[in-house]
């Protein structure tokens, strides 16, 4: 099954990850985990042996620390760390692995296994025959719960797995599993060998099955798109389906599309319909003579340069019979010629058949799909892409076909995540190398941290000092907190001042917008206001009400030679006066001395 293997490039031996084990098993400490009070003496220590191959027997899938959690014994420190070290490298596999769910999933149950070896032995747990075989479940990284012959043999391999196990359990010897791995592996270079020629196979007739059915399809689809709508004479429907579609067929089949043959079979096909179909032939009499003296001669002629023999003499006969009466002018009795042909199937999307180019479909051959998800998912192999159909050839693990697929519908699989590339495998050893690393620098952690736990005697006084300086450091914090918040209150009432500042603004501001209003209401024709220079002029500007317009709120003002009209809406001059730019002739002294008063009383109410 060379196909599924996935090497590793850097797989750990089992000497660079194995020194560290016993490490971890001795130093390691878990929370929440039934560690003893103290050290136990040896006869003091349960035996875990009968609840782990209670648990390995019934394959379940709890985990090795809930089993000692869940009973109240005496555990060593190094069973409880076994127990978690085989919970935590399994879990990881699980999760990482790659492999079907259901496949993981039962080799994970080995937790039982390897705790009760790591507690006995420590790194020889992970002898070389063990971890090859757990490397070598790569190899089935295409596999499938799918109840096939090809998924019962790895499921009945994983029964013999329990059988070993069990027996190891109960000698207290590895032999029955190592023996188990050594003949794993025997068999799997059987399988890989096998598989090869079973794929060689399947390869070479499909691709002929392939260059038949593109034959087929495309002959049945002309032959439906001529019939298609028509009501013909039967001897011409039967000549077509007859012996016509079997014509198309073996032309495509010897040369393509774009053979000679062919091009003149799918014309004389379109002859003969044209020929049978008066609401065609009978709009062009002089042709209908032209091409039945013709067609006769053409169709022998075709027939003979793609079979190398002649077409049988009566076959004619019934296109012949039609000829004759068409040319007398007689119209022939007629049938819907897809009906009468029974049933035909036919797809039009051969007619416009195309293969795509090598780049698309390059890069998916050889790959893994996934279709579903957890324990229905189904893996599927892209063997090779039949480039005569533009069809997936699609097998499983062991190089059986598990059907075909067109090329569109694998596009639309795709971009609606119906199906995705399996994610790259992460084999055992991997595993094994980085989850005993990362236990292996958290008992270093550990234990620095006992080691420091034990001069805390002596750094005592140092550990005072840092608590009053962090007494004080809490007093300054405090303290910055307090005059954060008068900071706060400060800045809290500088706001409000501003805002009342902001306030009384905007009163006086209404204020004098009201006389404005006033002022404005009170200019009577002839009346004069004077206008402060802006961008346009230098000099003041004296200008007189020439007219009021009281529909627009308009007012027109003139020079004193009646030139220069200007005109400001009721709002713009108000708010002129407002800002000064502007001043009404004969009541701004009363304005000027309201507004003194006005701002008198805004001062004095201040103060």
């Amino acid at each position: 099954m060379s196909q599924n293997r996935q090497r590793p490039k850097d797989v750990p031996s089992v000497a660079t990850v194995s020194g560290k084990i016993d490490d971890v098993l001795a130093g390691i400490r878990v929370p929440d985990l039934p560690y003893p009070a103290g050290k136990l003496e040896p006869e003091s220590v349960s035996d875990w042996r009968p609840l782990l191959i209670s648990c390995w027997s019934e394959q379940r899938d709890e985990r090795v620390t809930h089993l000692i959690r869940s009973v109240h014994l005496e555990w060593s420190a190094r069973q409880v760390n076994a127990a978690y070290v085989a919970d935590r490298i399994m879990d990881v596999f699980l999760k990482t692995s790659g492999l079907h769910p259901s496949l993981a999933r039962r080799v994970a149950r080995l937790r039982f296994y390897l705790a009760w070896r790591m507690d006995l032995e420590g790194k020889k747990a992970f002898s070389g025959p063990v971890l090859s075989w757990l490397d070598s479940l790569q190899e089935w990284r295409g596999w499938s719960d799918s109840g096939g012959r090809s998924s019962r043999v790895l499921l009945d391999q994983l029964d013999s797995l329990v059988i070993a196990v069990s027996a190891s359990f109960e000698s207290g010897s590895t032999d029955p599993v190592e023996a188990f791995c050594h003949q794993w592996q025997e068999e799997s270079a059987r399988r890989d060998a096998q598989a090869g020629k079973l794929r060689q196979r399947l390869l070479e007739t499909e691709q002929g099955a392939a260059k038949q059915r593109k034959a087929d399809q495309t002959a049945r689809a002309l032959v439906g798109r001529a019939l298609q709508g028509r009501r013909l004479p039967m001897p011409i429907v039967r000549f077509i389906l007859d012996y016509w579609q079997g014509l198309l067929k073996q032309s495509v089949w010897d040369a393509g599309l774009e053979g000679e043959t062919f091009r003149h079979g799918s014309k004389l096909l379109e002859w003969l319909v044209w020929i049978g179909d008066p609401s065609l032939s009978d709009k062009d009499r002089n042709r209908l003579y032209h091409v039945g003296e013709q067609i006769g001669d053409r169709l022998l002629d075709v027939w003979k340069r793609v079979y190398n023999q002649a077409l049988p003499a009566d076959s004619l006969a019934g296109i012949e019979g039609v000829m004759v009466s068409r040319l007398r002018g007689e119209t022939p009795e007629l049938v819907d010629a897809l009906p009468a042909a029974g049933g035909f199937q036919w797809d039009s999307s051969w007619l416009s058949f195309e293969v795509p180019t090598e780049q698309a479909f390059k890069p998916f051959e050889g790959q893994w799909f996934v279709e579903g998800e957890g324990g229905a998912e189904q893996r599927r192999y892209f063997y090779a892409f039949l480039t005569e159909s533009a069809e997936i050839l699609w097998t499983n693990g062991a190089g059986v076909k598990l059907g075909l697929q067109t090329w569109t519908d694998f596009q639309a699989a795709l971009e609606n995540e119906q199906i995705r590339p399996l994610p790259k495998l992460t084999p055992f050893g991997t595993v094994l190398a980085e989850t005993v690393e990362l236990l292996a620098g958290v008992c270093d952690k550990q234990r620095r941290q006992r080691e420091q736990a034990a001069e805390a005697a002596r750094l005592r006084a140092e550990e005072l000092r840092r608590e009053k300086e962090a007494a004080e450091a809490r007093r300054r914090a405090e303290e910055a907190k307090r005059e954060a918040e008068l900071e706060r209150q400060r800045q809290a009432a500088e706001e409000q001042r501003i805002a009342d500042e902001k306030a009384e603004e905007a009163r006086i501001r209404k204020e004098h917008t009201l006389l404005a209003e006033k002022q404005v209401d009170a200019i009577k024709l002839g009346g004069w206001i004077v206008v402060e220079p802006d961008e346009t002029s230098d000099e003041p500007a004296r200008l007189k009400l020439a007219v009021r317009i009281n529909a627009s709120r308009k007012l027109v003002f003139v020079d004193r030679l009646g030139l220069n009209r200007r005109e400001f809406l009721e709002d713009a001059l108000v708010e002129g006066i407002v800002e000064g730019r502007i001043r009404v002739l004969g009541t701004s002294a009363e304005f000027d001395d309201t507004l003194s008063r006005v701002v008198g009383r805004i001062r004095v109410g201040r103060n």
